[in-house]
């Protein structure tokens, strides 16, 4: 069965790190494009950060520039969330996903609309 599952969510202190995992199951991430989302409650989903297949355009939200990190495993099993300096408004549920049509081509990386394949999501809470 081909799936994303998430996981490295959990509660943390402001100014804590976290390392989201994006597994694939039934599948190679080599040529896709991934993308890490959250959605607080009461809020729209967010594009977080994402990578295309060439890692030749990273993206990263404006709020969390300079603090999160995505990136690869050799084996392009995995994509990952390195999110360091954890603030509040971090909390959220996180979601990664994969572009398996092409189609952040036209939509753009940062759009959940380019993604067809979702995780379940981790949740993240950052408080003292």
């Amino acid at each position: 069965q081909v799936q994303l599952v998430e996981s490295g969510g959990g509660l943390v202190q402001p100014g804590g790190s976290l390392r989201l995992s994006c597994s694939a199951s039934g599948f190679t991430l080599d040529y896709y494009a991934i993308g890490w989302f959250r959605q607080a409650p009461g809020k729209e989903r967010e594009g977080v950060s994402c990578i295309n297949n060439a890692e030749s355009r990273i993206y990263y939200a404006d709020s969390v520039k300079g603090r999160f990190t995505i990136s690869r495993d050799n084996a392009n099993t995995t994509v990952y969330l390195q999110m360091n300096s954890l603030k509040p408004e971090d909390t959220a549920a996180y979601y990664c996903a994969a572009d398996t049509l092409g189609a952040t081509v036209v939509t753009g990386e940062s759009s959940g609309a380019g993604y067809d394949l979702w995780g379940q999501g981790t949740q993240v809470a950052v408080s003292s």
